[in-house]
């Protein structure tokens, strides 16, 4: 028999050779588990918001307000944005004898598509914040202006109307009395243009072009209107065309027929859409 003592011993060291011979390839558990706590796993970053006022909002359009004048009642400033990074502006002084000024050029983005800025063909760069329907007159240094006056530094756009607007209306009915193309007669027209806010068209003599405005409650009124000096046999039907266009107040849209109509008085002006 074998001492207690030498058996304790073999039987200690066949342990051992065991535990090591399960030990994994490349390092211990303890080993493994330090380096997977050391190199955390790669996640993918979160996306940015791509959305911002350049390609989430509707902003090419017409903008008008009156912004504070040091030496005046104030500046009526009317700012139109084309899709092709185009702008034109009117600003006109109100309380002074001098009509005001105009000019036109291009505007850029900036890097967060949420301001832009006018760069006139002459006169100096102005920036503003582009929010839903409206711009903010921003200060030299590109902020939104704070204070008392901060309201008076905004700029709403016109009020749209997709089933008037960007289609072409042909004259039918012209103070109750039918209207036909005819010999001497131009088909009469009008087009209203939601970018711009400009209306243009033939009277059935002469090209005519000019502002408008849409307001609440189907309202609408037509500013100075500019037309050639052509001469035609009928110019009554165009003498008319003219008035109504300088009387009427609102219109409406009925299966496919534009109304227009001075309070709640009978049409005095149909159109039918082209065909």
């Amino acid at each position: 028999m074998k001492p207690f003592k030498s058996t304790l011993k073999a039987t200690a060291a066949a342990i051992l050779v065991a535990a090591l011979g399960c030990k994994p390839k490349g390092g211990d558990a303890e080993n493994q588990a330090t380096e997977s706590v050391g190199e955390p796993a790669m996640s993918a970053a979160p996306a940015p918001d791509a959305h911002n006022s350049q390609n989430s909002l509707d902003w090419n359009g017409t903008y008008k307000g009156v912004v504070p004048c040091a030496d005046c009642e104030g500046i009526e400033t009317v700012i139109t944005l084309t899709r092709d990074g185009e702008f034109q502006r009117r600003m006109t002084y109100l309380g002074r004898e001098e009509t005001g000024r105009t000019d036109a050029g291009t505007f850029t983005w900036d890097e967060t598509g949420s301001k832009v800025t006018l760069t006139p063909e002459a006169g100096e760069p102005q920036s503003y914040q582009v929010g839903e329907n409206v711009l903010f007159h921003l200060d030299r240094d590109g902020n939104r202006i704070t204070g008392d006056l901060a309201d008076q530094y905004i700029l709403v756009k016109n009020r749209a109307d997709p089933g008037l607007e960007n289609k072409k209306w042909i004259l039918v009915e012209l103070m109750g009395q039918e209207i036909t193309a005819g010999e001497g007669r131009r088909t009469a027209s009008l087009i209203f243009d939601s970018e711009t806010g400009r209306f243009s068209g033939n009277n059935s003599c002469n090209v005519i072009n000019g502002g408008y405005e849409l307001r609440e409650g189907l309202r609408i009124t037509f500013g100075k209107m500019a037309s050639t000096l052509m001469a035609c046999p009928d110019m009554e039907t165009a003498d008319r065309f003219n008035e109504v266009l300088e009387t009427v107040d609102n219109y409406t849209i009925a299966d496919g027929v534009l109304s227009l109509n001075k309070a709640r008085m009978a049409p005095l002006a149909r159109f039918r859409l082209e065909e």
